[in-house]
């Protein structure tokens, strides 16, 4: 039963049954054999949930020429690179040329030669399953690659972390957060996930600040203030700039995180809609655990007491557009902060992917 499940399927599509006939016997013994006897029907087998890994098409048939059932195939991106043999008696060079500027892979003339047939199907085969397992090998690499990145922002994030609290788990909540706000305002979810993976490299330069400044447990003087209010620049720095979207982001969120809505923030002094939306969205979440986390300069709020405080900065600190929208998935907000709780110690192989 198992090598019935293996065995490859492949699309003979022609209007002449007797074509139809010849074909299946020569191919039945080694494959899944589908049938269509008109343009229409065959791009329905193609189009189903079970594709064939193979076609056979006849180029002259009444109403969708097999030219056309061609075009449409391959300019469907979930079925072009299923690999189409057009089966002719038309044999001038000038059909073939057409035939495979459209897509085909290779030609059958008629009458078949059943030899022909086997190994010109059985070539074609061969190529598209080197082709579908290089592909997957890619996909695998690729995900490889984005899970190493990913592991290489979390960490960065947290070495910043380490010098603002014990356990780091921080960078890891307000990321969390930052996903939920933006799910509420409507992004979508490929922005949702670039946003969960980066947010946690806002503060990345705080590497750049001496613990002197950074774990005072106290007031910062104004020179002190002035060298902390570096550390946007510092981390956009880090980053660096690049194409890479995620890393973009990270720059993005790093530099302008402690911007205000009122244009009273730092670096920049940015105001309203200048500031990124990343930006605003993670201002929202760090201020939040912020406020609820201790640090060596306070203890901790309740959460309360940093609801008030939130809501009493919408349009000052805060994009007043982003208060109702945190206040709605506040108590997804608090679970996550229960999640990664500062006293169930450090979490920083727990995967942030959506």
């Amino acid at each position: 039963m198992s090598d019935l499940r293996q065995r490859q399927t492949i699309l003979i599509a022609d209007d002449v049954p007797e074509n139809i006939e010849l074909l299946v016997v020569i191919l039945d013994e080694s494959y899944d054999i589908k049938v269509a006897s008109n343009g229409e029907k065959a791009i329905k087998i193609v189009y189903s949930e079970e594709p064939p890994d193979l076609i056979l098409l006849d180029v002259m048939m009444p109403g969708l020429s097999g030219h056309e059932v061609c075009r449409r195939l391959k300019a469907n991106p979930d079925r072009r690179k299923i690999p189409v043999i057009f089966v002719t008696a038309m044999s001038a060079v000038e059909d073939e040329r057409l035939g495979l500027e459209i897509g085909a892979v290779d030609y059958i003339t008629k009458p078949f030669s059943p030899p022909v047939v086997k190994a010109r199907v059985h070539t074609h085969l061969a190529l598209y399953d080197q082709s579908r397992e290089l592909e997957r090998m890619v996909d695998q690499r690729t995900r490889d690659l984005l899970v190493s990145r990913q592991q290489i922002i979390r960490r960065l994030g947290r070495a910043a972390e380490f010098k603002d609290n014990e356990t780091g788990n921080h960078v890891i909540r307000m990321a969390h957060y930052s996903q939920l706000i933006a799910d509420a305002i409507g992004l979508g979810s490929s922005a949702q996930d670039v946003l969960l993976q980066t947010a946690p490299m806002h503060d990345i330069g705080k590497i750049g600040i001496p613990d002197s400044v950074l774990l005072k447990p106290g007031k910062l003087d104004a020179a002190e203030w002035t060298l902390m209010k570096q550390h946007p620049l510092m981390g956009a720095d880090i980053i660096g700039t690049h194409d890479d979207e995620l890393l973009r982001t990270a720059r993005q969120i790093a530099l302008t995180h402690h911007e205000r809505w009122d244009g009273s923030g730092y670096p920049g002094g940015l105001k309203g809609d200048a500031i990124p939306l990343v930006g605003r969205i993670v201002a929202v979440a760090d201020v939040f655990d912020a406020l609820i986390s201790v640090r060596p300069y306070k203890a901790a709020f309740s959460t309360e007491d940093a609801v008030k405080y939130m809501t009493s900065e919408k349009g000052r600190h805060f994009d007043p557009a982003l208060i109702p929208a945190f206040e709605k998935v506040l108590p997804d907000i608090l679970r996550v902060k229960d999640t990664f709780a500062d006293e169930l110690g450090a979490q920083t192989d727990v995967e942030l992917i959506s």
